[in-house]
């Protein structure tokens, strides 16, 4: 209630912005080549920092100013460059952003109440900036798409860092998991099943949509929304529910359908292009301790398998046992969540789940646990099989070690390095006028063009 609450105050504060704005002549705050930049451009991107929950802080309308500068410039190369992106991309992007604002405001009619315009209009406000943002990110990416860095320069960017400002990294450990969670049979899902076409029943027969999902739906992202999932396309959602939504025409309301999730029924309100808006009622079966058992049991016949008739190793018994689509066509190892990017499989100890922890405080590098039962953050239980594959104790960055780290800050520092060879380049082509107002910030000083390179001087 209180993280809602925050968000409601937030929006009001939005709300305040936009109205002090329209009591305010606006006034041009930059001037990038054939484009302005408006002041109330300015406060709309701090008013959204806000909304993120951040202290107020007038020194970030700088950053953003500096932020809204460089995207002018690289938007203005994009057009050069024919660099575009869809626009059913630019609808997936607004639709994702409206959908968070929805939620954190408590549903869309207190969200527009709050916005004092129609999602619509909202949507039709903003759509410029998203669009040239996301073409900004394009150009962006085409810059340095062909930025590498070879295993010489990451041996002298290492080099090049003073030995005292070497990082210490803590212990690591790469951990492989099999997972083995519940499996109900079709009769002890039938009853769930049945509760999910009753609702069907009763929405069939008139009742409101909207506040059977809010009583009855088990889908926490949307159950207070009515059910309402936004507007999505056939990525949005798995597989068997995008095949549904996309079948049916406005208006109407599927059978009730199986995914991994549990059982749905859904109402598509409205089919534009290759996206859909739906709403959803969403029924999840509860773990037995029969289904339990069956897990248990199973795990217990592929640890067997693993550690005592040797029938098959680890890497391989999790391809084909495991139950966690994240990590079973990796050999069962699991990923650090910081770096997924890199797919790095070494993890911080400290960040470790505590029941995983506790389990590996036991075990010697090599070993593979017995099965334990293990409870996720949503309280969903399962069995679970660990590998200690390694441990790294805490030290100081080294190359033989902490090579791939090293090679990920190496390639940073290059495109980054890239990125600024390119804006000074392109500043120093680009008539720029900074407002006075603006022009004390540091991140942008020196940015304004000299009036005697922006004046001709004739004889």
């Amino acid at each position: 209630m209180r993280k809602i609450g925050l968000s409601i105050l937030s929006l009001l504060l939005i709300i305040t912005v936009t109205k002090a704005q329209q009591r305010t002549v606006d006034k041009i705050a930059a001037v990038v080549g054939s484009s302005i930049i408006l002041q109330s451009d300015i406060e709309q991107q701090y008013a959204q920092y806000l909304i993120q929950g951040y202290s107020p802080n007038p020194g970030i309308k700088c950053q953003v100013l500096q932020t809204l500068v460089t995207q002018k410039i690289l938007a203005q190369q994009a057009i050069i460059d024919s660099v575009d992106v869809k626009e059913e991309d630019v609808d997936n992007e607004i639709d994702r952003r409206m959908r968070t604002m929805t939620q954190r405001a408590g549903g869309q009619d207190r969200l527009e109440q709050f916005l004092g315009r129609s999602i619509i209009q909202y949507k039709d406000d903003i759509r410029p900036q998203i669009r040239e943002s996301m073409v900004a990110e394009k150009m962006r990416a085409k810059i340095t798409e062909k930025v590498s860095v070879t295993p010489l320069d990451v041996k002298n960017f290492f080099n090049k860092i003073p030995k005292d400002s070497l990082p210490t990294y803590n212990k690591e450990v790469e951990v492989g998991v099999i997972a083995f969670n519940p499996q109900l049979t079709k009769e002890e899902k039938e009853a769930y099943r049945q509760k999910a076409e009753e609702l069907r029943n009763r929405v069939k027969k008139g009742e409101d949509f909207g506040n059977l999902a809010r009583l009855y739906s088990q889908d926490p992202g949307s159950a207070q929304d009515g059910g309402d999932l936004g507007f999505g396309d056939r990525n949005t959602y798995v597989k068997e529910f995008a095949a549904m939504a996309f079948r049916l025409k406005a208006g109407e309301i599927s059978p009730v359908f199986e995914t991994d999730f549990g059982f749905h029924f859904l109402q598509v309100i409205e089919r534009r292009g290759e996206q859909v808006h739906v709403r959803h009622i969403l029924i999840v079966p509860q773990t037995t301790e029969a289904s339990l058992n069956r897990a248990k049991s199973k795990a217990d016949s592929v640890y067997t398998q693993i550690t005592t008739n040797k029938k098959i190793d680890f890497s391989n018994a999790a391809s084909f046992y495991s139950d966690d689509k994240e990590t079973k066509f990796n050999g069962g190892m699991m990923l650090n969540a910081e770096n997924v990017q890199t797919r790095s499989t070494y993890i911080p100890t400290d960040k470790l789940d505590p029941q995983i922890a506790l389990v590996l405080d036991t075990m010697k590098v090599g070993e593979i646990s017995k099965p334990v039962l293990f409870t996720d953050q949503t309280g969903k239980k399962s069995y679970r099989i660990f590998y200690l594959k390694s441990v790294t104790d805490a030290h100081k960055a080294n190359l033989a070690q902490d090579f791939p780290r090293i090679k990920e800050v190496a390639q940073e520092d290059k495109l980054n390095r890239t990125l600024s060879e390119w804006f000074e380049r392109k500043r120093k082509e680009t008539f720029i006028r900074i407002d006075p107002e603006f022009q004390v910030c540091p991140q942008l000083k020196g940015w304004s063009t000299p009036v005697t390179a922006a004046i001709p001087v004739t004889k």
